[in-house]
């Protein structure tokens, strides 16, 4: 097999395997239970309402018939968390429904509702409490953080991997920013899978300023000096990350980048996004079979 369909199967594996980030709105459930079965879902806590529609929606979702489950990857943010106790409740709630994977950011309230600041001392409790997740994962910032240096962030990857198995980068529009990030971090001895934030499909307008909202500013430049930018916002093209995954695919060849998928924001445009994702193996898939 040459190396080029060496390359589209395994994007096409990595693509297969996606994660897709949704947030718990009061319509999203209708929106995501016309997935196929078995898609991992990411279900985000929100800084305004908490983790209560979080969980309030992993169970909604876990009450579909088996022909119809998803895989359910709650996010449970540390400034949204009160206090020990509160945690043990939702490690519970969490464990009753059979969830096999959670992620721990450290959350976008701007002051903490509770004991908890930062994800790593939620890591620290949620190791001392017990717990019967195969996996739990945790944020990283290939771009950087607006209120922590790169010297900082790296520490705390560092402190938190043995709490943790995989981590998640935050959206990024550059190739090569994500690809010489994740040199560095392995350089400096940080070696859990990386699943990669990806944009999924969106209006362009939409997704410069929710992406200036969380603070991925220098990754939007570098979308805005993209050619043909303009005419695409003026025609109302949606952005599709084409063009990323294909400068990602060209260094797949690299095992010691350890990336075995994707994690999609998809900002609840779940059918665009989904149909990308769908279309994209469609094409890759048939490049394999030809």
């Amino acid at each position: 097999m040459s190396q080029s369909l060496q390359r589209d199967r395994q994007l096409a594996g990595m693509v297969d395997q996606a994660y897709l980030e949704i947030i718990p709105t009061s319509t999203i459930f209708e929106r995501v239970v016309h997935l196929p079965q078995h898609s991992y879902v990411a279900i985000t806590c929100s800084p305004a309402h908490g983790v209560e529609p979080t969980l309030a929606l992993c169970e909604k979702l876990r009450s579909l018939p088996e022909a119809r489950r998803l895989k359910l990857i709650p996010h449970i943010a540390a400034r949204m968390v009160r206090d020990r106790g509160q945690l043990r409740e939702i490690l519970a709630r969490l464990d009753a429904l059979g969830v096999e994977s959670i992620f721990v950011p450290g959350g976008d309230a701007l002051e903490p509702v509770g004991d908890y600041d930062c994800s790593l001392e939620l890591l620290r409790d949620i190791a001392e409490i017990g717990h019967r997740f195969e996996d739990v994962g945790i944020a990283a910032h290939p771009e950087g953080h607006p209120l922590m240096g790169d010297a900082h962030l790296l520490r705390l990857l560092r402190e938190k991997q043995p709490l943790s198995t995989y981590l998640v980068t935050q959206m990024c529009f550059d190739p090569e920013v994500l690809v010489g990030w994740l040199r560095r971090i392995r350089q400096a001895g940080v070696t859990l899978p990386a699943w990669l934030g990806l944009p999924g499909v969106a209006d362009i307008s939409k997704l410069i300023s929710l992406s200036l909202r969380i603070g991925v500013g220098q990754s939007v430049g570098v979308l805005k000096k993209r050619k043909g930018l303009l005419s695409r916002i003026l025609t109302s093209r949606p952005y599709q990350p084409d063009d990323l995954l294909a400068g990602i695919q060209r260094h797949l060849s690299e095992p010691v980048l350890d990336v075995p998928g994707f994690h999609l924001f998809s900002f609840n445009d779940v059918e665009r996004t989904e149909r990308w994702r769908q279309q994209t193996l469609n094409k890759l898939y048939g490049g394999i079979c030809q």
